[in-house]
């Protein structure tokens, strides 16, 4: 039987069993649209999150002291360790990163938390010491006044978007005076607000200032390490020689090691990696409706079945084979998914436009957008394609092997 005739046939199935279809076709309907709507939250998920993780700068690897896996470079062992061997890093440490060939610089850091007072109004505060002649080289936020530090600064203070206009009750501006523990400094920066260092409750200042209202900061050591690399296409392996390297001066091997290199690509990863499990986990969830749907497809299949047995018998009896009659029913079984899987496509892409408005922002505030990909609804069609012609496989067997006489006989 020619493929046009078997889609006429299909189609007249469809069209005259219209609530009983139809009511299965919703099966599919919501099955379809919640799997593209939550593949596509999580697709625009992952998006924003590596837009926002590439803002880091790709280019640049943190030492830091302890050792946890969450945290750790890929490459590194100690699978399955908490954070241990808390310590610290030294001017050894710095020492023996600067000797590494592939880098262009080098920033150690201090960081701690302050008394930020204002116009008689105290805030507590994040503030870092960085290397203020090499720290502008590392930031990949932009001001959104003055400058950043530069080379002999001395009591100056670049501070964060939000501390300048959300924190204290009057706005801080260029050139303001603010003290940091009882220490003057004079506001020579403001970040853009952004998810980095526009964010948050951040301030820098000069690294040998910080030594000097962090007093339990010993002069020799460094809460954080930053390097940036000369060819970010290096950095793997740049990373993996920064952790040779150390643990051969610092004594240590992967059992024991007692440092972390990391970079914003690790952790990217691992972010992406978790995004992708929970929204595989929804998606499964999801189709848990493509099965019940499944199961009103087969129903549906089995009714028309019984009611159309005496059409059955009329085109064996004019010479149609058991081929024939079940190619009819899977298609009519399969068309019930398509015109499902359609629909669902049309509502999950709908849904996915709606989601913005539920979900306006990230908690950082930055804008989401859920991703709708053809790849996707290409995929979830021939999901619903499939699912409604493998429904129909009994059904559609059992009408082909119906004999003439039986089927013309039935009421």
């Amino acid at each position: 039987m020619k493929v046009n005739k078997l889609f006429k046939f299909a189609g007249n199935l469809l069209l005259h069993s219209k609530l009983r279809s139809w009511l299965t076709i919703v099966g599919i309907v919501i099955g379809v649209a919640a799997i593209i709507a939550i593949v596509s939250l999580g697709t625009g998920l992952q998006e924003s999150v590596s837009s926002q993780l590439g803002g880091l700068g790709a280019d640049i690897i943190s030492v830091s002291p302890g050792f946890s896996r969450a945290q750790g470079f890929r490459g590194g062992g100690g699978e399955g360790r908490t954070l241990t061997n808390t310590t610290f890093l030294d001017r050894s440490d710095l020492q023996t990163i600067k000797s590494e060939p592939g880098i262009s610089f080098v920033d150690p850091i201090v960081s701690g938390s302050v008394d930020m007072t204002y116009l008689g109004e105290t805030v507590k505060s994040n503030v870092q010491g960085v290397d203020e002649s090499v720290w502008k080289n590392f930031v990949t936020t932009n001001l959104e006044s003055g400058r950043y530090l530069s080379a002999a600064d001395s009591n100056v203070i670049v501070i964060s978007n939000r501390l300048a206009h959300d924190v204290f009750k009057n706005q801080i501006y260029i050139n303001k005076p603010i003290m940091l523990n009882g220490k003057l400094f004079r506001v020579v920066g403001i970040f853009e607000k952004s998810s980095g260092a526009g964010g948050g409750l951040s301030s820098y200042v000069p690294l040998f200032q910080a030594r000097s209202i962090l007093t339990d900061k010993p002069q020799d050591h460094f809460d954080t390490i930053a390097i940036k690399v000369a060819n970010v296409d290096e950095l793997d392996g740049v990373a993996a020689d920064l952790k040779s390297k150390l643990q051969l001066s610092r004594h240590v091997t992967d059992k024991n090691q007692d440092f972390t290199v990391s970079s914003s690509k690790d952790v990217q990863q691992q972010v992406q990696q978790v995004i992708g499990t929970f929204t595989l986990f929804l998606a499964a969830i999801a189709a848990v409706s493509l099965i019940v749907g499944a199961v009103g497809v087969a129903n549906t299949m089995f009714t028309s079945v019984l009611e159309k047995t005496k059409e059955i018998g009329i085109l064996k009896a004019i010479g149609a084979r058991n081929s024939d009659i079940l190619a009819i029913f899977l298609f009519n079984s399969g068309l019930v998914g398509l015109v499902g899987g359609i629909i669902g496509a049309l509502f999950g892409w709908g849904l996915s436009l709606l989601l913005p408005m539920v979900v306006p922002a990230l908690p950082n505030g930055r804008a989401f957008s859920p991703h709708v990909t053809w790849s996707i609804v290409l995929i979830a069609l021939l999901v619903a394609v499939f699912i409604g012609m493998i429904s129909g496989v009994v059904p559609a067997y059992r009408a082909s092997n119906l004999k003439p006489v039986d089927a013309l006989r039935y009421e």
